[in-house]
């Protein structure tokens, strides 16, 4: 469910009055990419991003529902989890979450889907776009063991572009830098903005964070 105030869309109509409307108007603000920005896009899994997706432990998938709302959910597991079938298809296995199934739901009404890989430690990134699908073929399923068994479900992903990011981000974030990160009290724990959205006066953070040790326990059930 979401909320919104006259205040909050009031100021969302203000700033989306001046917002950029067209290509052309967003390209006067910016110089043109430099040629091997352009040109470094394939529509392929090579052997080399094939080596960077069989290293990843992580990734982000983007998607979209057929009503526009979008969903980025991180998915992670043992090195390998995304497996590379051939140099234009992946297939990410489904492990059991909260089974509210958002980037399912989504890729089933659009077939859409977005990756980004990220590799612990490392500043580059490598982006994934393309078509997909959700996939119970069994023998499929069997081949996907990372998440600890078969999977009741796998995304199969046609790929149609694969683009590897720059390392500015992690670089300006300071992302693997412990000396960096922030104190454990300084940002809300997961409990806390579970409990802040329930907005349940029964509930406790420490009812909450039981029940988050108790989930993390039976992951793969």
């Amino acid at each position: 469910m979401t909320t919104s105030t006259p205040a909050t869309a009031k100021l969302f109509d203000a700033l989306s009055s001046t917002a950029v409307r067209d290509v052309s108007e967003l390209r006067e603000i910016y110089e043109q990419p430099g040629a091997n920005a352009s040109r470094k896009q394939v529509d392929h899994v090579n052997d080399v991003a094939r080596q960077l997706i069989a290293c990843c432990p992580l990734v982000f998938v983007a998607t979209a529902g057929a009503d526009g709302r979008c969903d980025v959910s991180p998915r992670g597991g043992p090195a390998g989890l995304v497996a590379a079938l051939d140099e234009h298809t992946l297939a990410i296995p489904d492990a059991t979450g909260n089974r509210r199934l958002d980037s399912l739901h989504n890729i089933v009404e659009t077939g859409r889907i977005g990756l980004i890989f990220v590799i612990p430690g490392r500043e580059a990134t490598l982006r994934v776009n393309g078509r997909a699908c959700v996939s119970t073929d069994g023998e499929l399923l069997r081949q996907l063991t990372a998440v600890g068994k078969p999977p009741r479900s796998a995304i199969v992903v046609r790929v149609e572009e694969v683009y590897g990011h720059c390392p500015k981000a992690f670089l300006r974030s300071s992302a693997w830098k412990p000396e960096n990160w922030p104190a454990p009290d300084a940002a809300p724990s997961s409990a806390r903005i579970t409990l802040s959205h329930l907005r349940d006066a029964s509930l406790t953070v420490e009812m909450i964070e039981q029940d988050e040790q108790d989930s993390l326990l039976h992951r793969y059930e």
